[in-house]
């Protein structure tokens, strides 16, 4: 699940995470495949911003190790100082992405994998905007998500308490598409995080470009 909000409680849940996120969730098949699907679509040496990188692993590092210029923005300090030390070919920032400054068409390539869950849903539709708005034209955007229609829901995720909001499926594709974003493959999938108080959750890749050309 996610880890970018504004204040402490999404930072507080992924600071005592740290990672044993990236071992509950390194058997995905599903995110290693939407990082090949972009791989193959990105031009050598590309600028790809990772929304929520927590450990940096596997996103900005298989991107970082192919060479291209990965920033990553996590609002929790213990997932960017882990990060900082296991990707050091890609540039960390502990910053809220709800505020952090986006310049338009600046990134080739944007990546959302679960950032999203601990927003609401106008923080979440808006965001989508801006990041659409950031990518050059042509650019790329993978965005994933646990696909529920559940709004401040409070739960338990990994053992940490967690409150998420999220959309149905079909909401979620309609969130993209008003940004202005075309879906061009999306994955649809059941999968159970490598850790004793998991649960299985719908997961949902949505793999999409910019309208301009």
């Amino acid at each position: 699940m996610g880890d970018e909000t504004h204040g402490s409680p999404a930072a507080a849940v992924f600071d005592a995470l740290g990672g044993d996120y990236e071992k509950a969730f390194a058997s995905s098949a599903a995110h290693r495949a939407s990082l090949t699907w972009l791989l193959e679509r990105l031009s050598p040496g590309s600028t790809v911003l990772d929304v929520g990188s927590g450990t940096g692993r596997p996103t900005a590092a298989t991107l970082a190790g192919a060479g291209h210029k990965v920033l990553g923005v996590d609002v929790s300090p213990v997932m960017v100082e882990i990060a900082s030390r296991q990707v050091p070919g890609a540039e960390f920032r502990c910053d809220d992405i709800l505020r952090s400054p986006l310049p338009e068409g600046a990134y080739d390539a944007v990546c959302v994998y679960f950032s999203l869950l601990q927003m609401t849903r106008a923080e979440q539709e808006g965001l989508v905007r801006r990041l659409a708005a950031a990518l050059r034209p042509g650019g790329l955007l993978v965005l994933a998500t646990v696909p529920l229609d559940v709004e401040e829901f409070d739960g338990v995720f990994m053992g940490q308490p967690v409150r998420v909001t999220s959309f149905a499926a079909q909401d979620v594709i309609g969130m993209v598409r008003e940004a202005g974003l075309t879906v061009e493959w999306e994955e649809s999938t059941m999968f159970t995080p490598s850790h004793p108080e998991a649960r299985p959750e719908p997961h949902l890749f949505l793999h999409c470009r910019n309208g301009g050309a």
